[in-house]
């Protein structure tokens, strides 16, 4: 069974029986949102003996109390997945991070943890360019959903994806977990996240980057190199020098500090996966919880 990681939502979400989360809505739930004076037809087995019986203490007459709840509800799940060709990098007989099961591993982790929510489990993807959308209405299991889709979606997948997810109000209330797995290397326009973030879901950005390739650049001065083109499969060998591997690693780390500092400015909390080991994407997820858990409890 894969390892979890707790969602951990930056509103007052956490809950008990059924789902992990409960509603800002009132209804049937086990954590007391307010208490209100007793209406004629209030059920009374929730009234509260305690204050009723101080309040009357106090008044001088009889006065009920009656405890209103937070409904809970099952949380939400929501994977958009990039299917861009860059995103299918590296293959198997190399020593770098292998993309696909990079990209594999992170579902698996995220499904196995809306699971252990008793979450709803929804999966989204454009590849070649037509919508495949499981809305969240089962605990199904998202990597039989997503296995043999090809890697041949287009550059503004993402974009695409946050559109029609913004569509699904039904499916989709405030409060889902939307988990954008992408190596953003073609990113959404700030008013795409912005649009998104206006329904008020929990979005969670993915970053599923090489280290030694597109975080960074290794120094291979004076290296014949084969680059490929992920939408061609083409190899070209490329002989670089001390400057241009210097250039691009500057480049390279320059652009993710950049990415990641877009992202926190607005208030989306990414997940940095580096490596395709499962130890290594489960202690990334848990990274994310204990920082959601320290900023939340700060603000």
């Amino acid at each position: 069974m894969s390892a979890t990681f707790p969602l951990i939502p930056r509103r007052r979400v956490l809950g008990l029986p059924f789902g992990g989360l409960h509603s800002a809505r009132r209804g049937l739930g086990s954590d007391v949102a307010s208490s209100r004076p007793y209406e004629p037809g209030d059920d009374v087995d929730r009234i509260d003996w305690n204050a009723s019986a101080r309040l009357s203490l106090a008044r001088g007459s009889e006065e009920f109390v009656v405890r209103e709840h937070f409904a809970e509800e099952a949380p939400r799940v929501v994977v958009l997945c990039d299917r861009r060709p860059s995103m299918s990098i590296f293959p198997d007989e190399t020593p770098w991070l292998r993309k696909p099961d990079a990209l594999g591993q992170a579902i698996d982790v995220i499904g196995a943890s809306a699971v252990a929510a008793r979450g709803l489990l929804g999966y989204l993807d454009e590849a070649d360019g037509e919508t495949y959308w499981h809305p969240p209405r089962s605990q199904h299991d998202l990597g039989s959903v997503g296995a043999g889709r090809p890697f041949s979606a287009p550059e503004d997948t993402v974009e695409r994806g946050l559109r029609h997810l913004a569509r699904q109000r039904r499916d989709l209330p405030a409060g889902t977990f939307v988990f954008v797995v992408s190596d953003f290397l073609a990113e959404p326009a700030r008013n795409e996240w912005l649009w998104a973030l206006e329904r008020r879901w929990e979005i969670v950005p993915v970053v599923v980057q090489d280290p030694t390739w597109e975080q960074s650049f290794p120094d291979v001065a004076g290296a014949v190199v084969p680059l490929a083109d992920p939408a061609t499969g083409r190899v070209q060998l490329v002989r670089v020098s001390s400057a241009e591997a210097a250039r691009r690693r500057a480049v390279n780390e320059e652009r993710l500090r950049e990415l990641l500092h877009r992202l926190r400015a607005l208030d989306l909390d990414p997940v940095l996966v580096s490596s395709h080991d499962h130890r290594d994407v489960v202690l990334s997820f848990l990274t994310w919880a204990d920082q959601r858990l320290f900023t939340r409890g700060r603000a």
